[in-house]
């Protein structure tokens, strides 16, 4: 089976993520994703979960950070 890398999801851990976008903290992103069911981001499908593991899918969680953004004109 072939791997498509052009659509492949790239998950990040909550660390790996902060690390890489230093405008994100830890803390910050944590709370987004404990309260992901009342703001929106459980919808957004940016959140896996694995066992314990959570990892997010950045193109999905930026995504969803984008249409947080967005108002009525």
């Amino acid at each position: 089976m072939m791997v498509d890398l052009m659509t492949t999801p790239n998950y990040s851990t909550v660390k790996q993520l902060c690390e890489k976008h230093k405008a994100l903290k830890t803390g910050g992103v944590r709370s987004l994703i404990f309260n992901e069911r009342t703001n929106g981001l459980a919808k957004s499908g940016a959140i896996v979960r694995i066992g314990r593991k959570v990892l997010i899918d950045e193109t999905k969680f930026f995504t969803w950070i984008e249409s947080q953004n967005k108002t009525e004109a």
